[in-house]
């Protein structure tokens, strides 16, 4: 079930590289590059070897990011939940030595919740935020009764938040929730990047919700690296990747600037676009002769506040579509000029900018575009125009 479109790194980190991929080994499917170059755009996905990672080195450590997307099959049968993102996360953990920390709005998975009991078990530091209106799910009850630090929010807005921390030093994080669902029946994104400067600022975030907490508008603003800069070493550019965290860091203005200052293109998806400053944006850059396309989440799209219908109202009408997953597309994604991704926790909407705990990720680099824009054909593909 686990598709891994990443790209291929110089060299292979045998450690734990070697145990993560065993989960998935033979149902990875992915498109492979070297830094600095970029995956065919082809619209189709090719096999590559199960050693597909994007490598880099900064400071004389290695670094790397992962890209990984759900693969959800119709009619959904439980039978077939193995594979999959949980299980690749959960062999992950099992590395870990020191800490791993977890902030999952919502949270049912139990091969995670065993791998995290095991590495409590093993002297690792384990600590969970969640958000209220979960806390009471019994994987979350059960790691409280073991023991496990676990902090819930108490608030109306939400902890929206999806990223772990594992050992100060490898951040996972994307749309995916930790969830059945989330894992087997919707589409997501996740990242695995192995960085100690974005792991310092996952880390610090975490701390203030636990530690402090502060969350929503009582967070405080400032992040050690909010621009972190992979390099392979080699004297090439690198790949510059910007971290956030709503509401503090002001983070619907960025989207805002970034989707004005687009120079060829706009693609997007997203399971929530209610934000009308980003949307008018969209609906200038496209009469300005840029190309725009999108897929929404077809429940909700039909909203009065929904983007959509103000999309589709343009004339020309603008290319955008409603998902064909019958249980949901869940992506909060938008590629900038095929050269940058924008991913994370953050719906397009005031709720996530102004009240939300919500995590955002700009990365600037073709290679990572490239396998979000083959994602992005993909869903299109299974989409529909919706009304007429």
């Amino acid at each position: 079930m686990l598709k891994d479109r990443s790209g291929t790194g110089k060299a292979q980190k045998a450690g734990w590289l070697a145990a993560l991929l065993s989960v998935v080994a033979t149902l990875i499917l992915g498109i492979a590059y070297l830094l600095g170059g970029e995956a065919e755009d082809t619209g189709e996905y090719a096999p590559v070897a199960p050693v597909v990672e994007k490598q880099a080195v900064s400071g004389g450590k290695a670094e790397a990011i992962l890209v990984f997307f759900t693969d959800p099959q119709y009619p959904d049968d439980p039978a077939d939940h193995q594979g999959g993102l949980d299980e690749a996360l959960a062999a992950d953990i099992a590395l870990a030595r020191s800490s791993v920390d977890v902030a999952a709005y919502d949270f049912d998975l139990q091969s995670v919740a065993d791998a995290l009991l095991e590495a409590h078990r093993n002297g690792v530091q384990v600590r969970l935020v969640t958000d209220s209106d979960n806390v009471e799910e019994p994987v979350v009850r059960q790691l409280q009764s073991a023991g496990l630090g676990v902090v819930e929010d108490g608030r109306d807005a939400l902890m929206h938040d999806k990223f772990v921390v594992i050992d100060e030093r490898v951040v996972w994080t994307g749309s995916w929730n930790l969830t059945e669902g989330g894992t087997y029946r919707n589409n997501n994104n996740a990242v695995r990047i192995d960085s100690e400067l974005l792991a310092e600022n996952y880390t610090a975030e975490f701390e203030e919700m636990f530690e402090s907490r502060e969350f929503g508008p009582g967070s405080t603003a400032g992040m050690p690296h909010q621009q972190v800069l992979l390099s392979d070493g080699a004297g090439d550019e690198g790949v510059w990747i910007e971290s956030y965290f709503a509401p503090e860091d002001r983070v619907g203005e960025k989207l805002l600037a970034l989707v004005e200052g687009a120079q060829k293109s706009i693609r997007f998806m997203a399971f929530s676009f209610t934000d009308d400053g980003l949307g008018e944006a969209m609906v200038s850059q496209y009469e300005a002769g840029l190309t725009v396309q999108g897929v929404f989440e077809g429940r909700g799209a039909d909203a009065v506040y929904s983007e959509f219908g103000r999309m589709i109202a343009v004339e020309p009408r603008m290319d955008v579509r409603l998902d064909g997953n019958p249980y949901m597309m869940h992506h909060k994604v938008i590629i900038v000029d095929d050269e940058m991704v924008i991913l994370g926790s953050f719906n397009f909407s005031e709720s996530a900018d102004t009240m939300n705990d919500e995590n955002v990720l700009f990365i600037h680099d073709r290679g990572i575009a490239s396998l979000f824009r083959a994602e992005f054909r993909r869903i299109y593909r299974e989409g529909s125009e919706g009304p007429q």
